[in-house]
């Protein structure tokens, strides 16, 4: 059965198994920057200890970015996948981005993963006090489209953004 933890250097290498099987795509959801040294466990412990300060709301971030939560999905001590929740957006996130980010390894998906860990995380929107929530996707990734569906995603519009062209949802909660 699958949790959503804590990022963790304790799964390193089952991360970097997976970001191999992403090859050059980005992993949608993991918070992962250009700058970021992944490739040494000093710069993998450094990127895993970010995710988790970001989440902390009484830290300066600076103008641009947001407070946002991470978690990894994980089954059987692997890592499949990740999730985060942004407490809020700014003009960019809310052209393109959304408030949660998600992604699922290419060799997990298929089994509800991420329907489910987006289940979960709105669950933990709505006691954070959050009334609704933006998720956007590829206009051409029908998968994540059903997902947002399968979680009471209303389209709000398709448009041109930052990040291509984008099928903004929104989830009350």
């Amino acid at each position: 059965m699958p949790d959503l933890i804590e990022p963790t250097v304790e799964l390193r290498d089952s991360w970097l198994e997976s970001s191999r099987e992403w090859g050059d795509a980005s992993q949608d959801g993991a918070g992962v920057w250009e700058a970021d040294d992944l490739t040494t466990v000093e710069g993998f412990a450094v990127w895993v200890e970010r995710l988790r300060r970001q989440s902390d709301d009484s830290r300066a971030l600076a103008p641009d970015r947001v407070h946002a939560t991470y978690w990894w999905i994980v089954e059987d001590g692997n890592y499949l996948g990740a999730i985060t929740l942004r407490h809020g957006l700014t003009d960019r996130l809310r052209e393109g981005g959304g408030h949660i980010g998600y992604g699922v390894r290419p060799s997990a998906r298929g089994r509800g993963l991420a329907a489910w860990a987006l289940g979960e995380v709105l669950d933990r929107a709505r006691k954070r006090g959050m009334d609704r929530v933006l998720v956007t996707c590829d206009d051409d990734n029908t998968a994540s489209a059903k997902t947002i569906e399968r979680n009471s995603g209303v389209l709000e519009d398709i448009r041109e953004t930052w990040l291509g062209t984008t099928r903004r949802y929104w989830i009350e909660l």
